[in-house]
């Protein structure tokens, strides 16, 4: 069974990474959670083409990002690079866990619900199980809410009620064309 990261008119993530102004080709959108991976050694993040429900190499970076995008693909990954070895190097390896670097960008404030203040960014080194999979991960740095699709809506609260949002393109996209 596939975790449903962004199944919004049952659209399904995939690995490529637009940028913002391709972001405006229509006048709607939606905001939502992003999720991004780069595998050990990897400098670059990568749209995942599955939700956390994933097993995760120890090594790896895995990437939260508020964002706001025309289609189904994530228009920007988590704006701090993923480099494990600066995230995780004072913590110390070990036979019986893994390490995952991870990053949670709460994104901008164009596309921001009113009213609610960007969290700041998280960057955090996690310790755990060796079964552990990317919402296990996730789950031991924030809360996280979910809806009964498995769509990830909230992370530690923020956005504090909507899941998944069809909106107006921000206008400092527009600008962009």
């Amino acid at each position: 069974m596939r975790f449903k990261i962004f199944f919004i008119s049952t659209l399904l993530v995939s690995t490529a990474i637009i940028s913002p102004s391709s972001a405006v080709a229509t006048d709607t959108g939606w905001r939502y959670w992003g999720y991004f991976q780069a595998a050990p050694s990897k400098t670059t993040w990568t749209a995942a083409m599955t939700g956390p429900t994933v097993d995760i190499a120890d090594g790896s970076v895995e990437g939260w990002s508020f964002v706001f995008s025309s289609n189904d693909i994530p228009s920007l990954a988590p704006r701090v690079k993923p480099s494990f070895k600066s995230i995780c190097s004072a913590t110390k390896s070990d036979a019986d866990t893994k390490r995952i670097a991870v990053v949670i960008d709460f994104g901008s404030r164009a596309w921001a619900p009113k009213g609610e203040k960007i969290p700041k960014t998280i960057v955090r080194c996690v310790r755990t199980a060796k079964s552990s999979q990317g919402i296990d991960v996730l789950g031991q740095i924030i809360k996280v809410r979910a809806n009964a699709s498995g769509l990830i809506c909230g992370l530690n609260g923020f956005p504090s009620k909507e899941c998944g949002l069809e909106i107006a393109t921000p206008v400092s996209l527009l600008l962009k064309k």
